[in-house]
């Protein structure tokens, strides 16, 4: 089933050839960081200042941060910085176009539609039919109109969040490696180890953080599949916006970025037994959520 026709691949990499050297992924990488933190922190100092004045509700980002909507919202747009880290990257040391992280235009949009489309069929089916619940009933968070009302700006977001991670790891990382070597082992297994070891949170998640790395991992080897398969972004980032607007809009985990969610769980990230009792079931939402897409872009 997981046989490796990456034929499409070539879109992504034929950009990324011709200045392909490995110093020049490196440099990017702690360039990149870098420039994403400086204008992280501008954009926390201006974004939280201004929002202050006017009496909303949020804290800097050494604070409880997302523990109130306006507070996910301002997080999350947060992420374009690094989006524009990479950009600036990509057109200075690596002397390409902008457009290439993504794919061809023709490519992108509709795959990134179609899978949207699968994925939002699929998520409808899970909170439908299965047979399992939370053990405990889900906890009421947002009232409905109010959580209706802001989902406009809460959907956008999550697009610039997912689409940010996307970008570094299933395009520039994944992009500039695969033109260096032709392994997947490397352009795949990289960048999502990379991504997982971002998502280790012992402080919040307690014994749980190493279970969020290796769901993290196999997030990210499935994601790379698809992009290579699809030739764009398309399809990655159609799944990661799908999957985080069911995490953190529909149903969120308490103290986890839950400030913007209809509802809650009855457990959180340190209910060792609980969380780990659900692993096998975030497994197989990821590989169902791969298949689909897989679905999705062959139509």
């Amino acid at each position: 089933m997981w046989n490796f026709e990456y034929k499409a691949h070539t879109h992504l990499t034929r950009p990324a050839k011709k200045y392909s050297e490995l110093w020049r992924l490196i440099v990017g990488l702690f360039l990149g960081t870098g420039i994403a933190l400086f204008l992280f922190a501008f954009y926390n100092t201006v974004i939280v200042s201004t929002l202050t004045m006017l009496g909303l509700s949020v804290v800097p980002l050494d604070g409880d941060f997302g523990s109130t909507a306006t507070s996910v919202v301002v997080l999350l747009s947060g992420f374009a910085m690094f989006t524009t880290a990479v950009f600036l990257v990509v057109l200075t040391l690596h002397r390409r176009p902008i457009g290439t992280i993504f794919g061809p235009v023709r490519l992108v949009i509709p795959q990134f539609l179609r899978v949207c489309a699968m994925m939002g069929l699929l998520l409808l089916v899970v909170f439908i039919l299965p047979p399992w619940g939370y053990g405990e009933p889900l906890v009421p968070n947002l009232p409905l109109g109010k959580w209706v009302a802001i989902l406009p700006l809460t959907l956008l977001a999550v697009l610039i969040q997912t689409s940010a991670e996307e970008i570094l790891f299933r395009g520039y990382m994944q992009q500039q490696l695969a033109a260096r070597f032709k392994s997947p082992l490397v352009w795949m297994v990289v960048p999502s180890a990379i991504f997982a070891i971002g998502h280790y949170d012992p402080t919040n998640a307690g014994q749980n953080a190493y279970v969020l790395v290796i769901w993290a991992f196999v997030f990210g080897l499935a994601m790379a599949d698809l992009t290579a398969r699809a030739g764009s972004l398309g399809p990655a980032m159609a799944v990661h916006f799908v999957n985080n607007v069911s995490a953190l809009l529909i149903v969120s985990i308490p103290e986890s970025l839950d400030g913007a969610a209809l509802f809650l769980l009855p457990f959180g990230l340190q209910d060792v037994e609980l969380m780990r009792a659900w692993l096998p079931v975030d497994f197989a939402l990821i590989c169902i959520s791969w298949l689909a897409a897989r679905l999705a872009i062959m139509a």
